[in-house]
């Protein structure tokens, strides 16, 4: 793991990740973010998109370290 791994998942990187598209990424994201009571300008962090999804999280902090 780098020294400068990012914290906050973005569509994209969902997109990535789960081989779905930019919109249902996006709608995930949402989804995440109803189930942790956060706000429209609140991010989502890879540590809750984990929880959430079931998937170790140095998977995907792998996954960013290309």
């Amino acid at each position: 793991m780098s020294k400068f791994s990012r914290m906050i998942i973005y569509p994209k990187d969902v997109a990535a990740i789960t081989g779905k598209n930019y919109r249902t990424s996006w709608s995930l994201l949402l989804k995440i973010k109803t189930y942790y009571g956060k706000e429209s300008h609140h991010v989502v962090t890879v540590d809750e998109f984990c929880s959430y999804m079931g998937i170790d999280p140095e998977a995907v902090i792998s996954f960013f370290d290309y």
